[in-house]
């Protein structure tokens, strides 16, 4: 069934709900680094070292959560790195994140050319689209998993970062290190943990890019969304049930180009490819005012200081 210009939006609702999920994690893992004091530039190289381990588990075991769980424990381990040569003395975060980014995404490509070529068991799909005739629709609501473990993360997070001690401590030393150590907190160890936490949930994100959309493993797998997450968590005022909201927006951005292109609207393409690009800067620009840019950033970040 042909849906016609109608084809365009049920497409991006499909997008939305496909590209959006690494998004999601990994913009909420920055959400628990930052909301701790940091920022982790690295997430790029995280992504993509996650990806890479989370295709090659899944291919060497045949299963392929375990394949998540791999790219969640390489993901932990490059935060882990990140955490640990911040709390050296005289140390930029933002640096180190670079450093980070060029060394997990060099280090992947290095690993993973040996599957690049074989195909390795993809993570299942929930069809919420089986009431409907239309194989469109069909296909658009086709929902990963992941997506909504994610969901359901941003909903607890942002309940913990409220309600919980974990969560009280974490916005302590965000906010005030000096505070946070009157109260007998350990500044350093709360701000690794939370960036290996944050690395952890990045890796997750990048399982997604490899075993369900696109489903492959090769070198130009992220597209620069870990960077893109980054400012996304800005844009979410540092709140996990935003950072779904702006996820979906990314995603959504991201499906623009194809959906067009499926209904014969080709002139452009490449430029509405860019939309997510164009998107990060336009929220960027529009949001950049003294008096709302930063309102609910942590006191400690280095954006703030």
């Amino acid at each position: 069934m042909d849906l016609g210009l109608w084809g365009v939006p049920v497409a991006v609702l499909g997008g939305a709900i496909r590209v959006s999920t690494p998004f999601l994690f990994v913009s909420l893992g920055e959400c628990i680094t930052e909301k701790s004091g940091r920022i982790n530039l690295g997430l790029e190289g995280i992504l993509v070292m996650g990806a890479m381990s989370g295709y090659a588990v899944s291919y060497l075991s045949g299963s392929p959560w375990l394949g998540v769980l791999a790219a969640g424990a390489a993901g932990l381990m490059l935060g882990l790195l990140h955490g640990l040569i911040c709390n050296l003395p005289r140390v930029n975060d933002i640096a180190v994140g670079i450093g980070l980014m060029l060394f997990g995404t060099g280090f992947a490509f290095f690993l993973g050319k040996p599957y690049v070529q074989p195909k390795a068991p993809t993570l299942p799909s929930i069809p919420f689209g089986n009431w409907s005739d239309s194989p469109q629709i069909q296909a658009a609501l086709q929902v990963n998993p992941l997506l909504i473990i994610g969901i359901v993360l941003a909903i607890l997070l942002a309940w913990a970062f409220r309600n919980t001690r974990w969560g009280l401590i974490v916005r302590m030393v965000g906010d005030s290190s000096d505070a946070a150590r009157a109260m007998g907190f350990r500044v350093p160890v709360v701000r690794t943990l939370a960036t290996a936490v944050g690395g952890f949930l990045a890796g997750i994100g990048g399982s997604f890019l490899s075993l369900y959309y696109p489903g492959s493993w090769s070198e130009g797998l992220s597209s620069g969304q870990g960077l893109m997450a980054v400012a996304l968590a800005i844009f979410a005022r540092w709140n996990p049930l935003y950072c779904f909201y702006a996820a979906l927006l990314f995603g959504g951005a991201g499906a623009l180009g194809p959906a067009l292109q499926s209904v014969g609207i080709t002139s452009g393409y490449y430029l509405f490819n860019a939309a997510p690009y164009v998107l990060t800067l336009g929220i960027m620009i529009a949001t950049c005012s003294t008096r709302r840019t930063l309102a609910g950033a942590p006191g400690e970040l280095s954006i703030n200081r």
